[in-house]
């Protein structure tokens, strides 16, 4: 089983900053790239931020110049920093990571956590 513990969303002006964080857990072999995806209901679920386990990050287009993506290896957490956050960010930040539940698996497979609601209004 693999576990996701997400946080850091909420309530925020426009303008205003939020931290993001996701913790994947279990018995895992290895963790490869951990993801953010926002979510809106009626709309496709929209790549954010995605960092592999060397540190090599990659943008979606509504984050690039604001956000920033980290990750800690050492505790399987990715972070994502939010700033100049806009109504248009308002979405639930859905965490993603590909994972290798033990060195006989030749692929990575793909799990997703619950998501964690941010909303950005005056």
């Amino acid at each position: 089983q693999v576990h996701f513990v997400e946080s850091g969303g909420g309530f925020v002006q426009p303008g205003g900053s939020l931290r993001l964080s996701c913790t994947v857990s279990g018995s895992m072999y290895r963790v490869g790239v951990m993801r953010w995806y926002r979510e809106v209901p009626g709309l496709r679920r929209e790549l954010v931020a995605g960092i592999t386990s060397g540190g090599g990050a990659r943008y979606g287009d509504s984050a690039e110049g604001r956000f920033t993506v980290s990750r800690d290896d050492a505790r399987n957490t990715i972070y994502l920093e939010m700033k100049r956050l806009t109504p248009g960010d308002t979405a639930v930040y859905v965490c993603g990571a590909d994972v290798k539940l033990t060195s006989r698996d030749y692929d990575y497979t793909g799990y997703w956590g619950q998501g964690t609601q941010v909303t950005v209004s005056a």
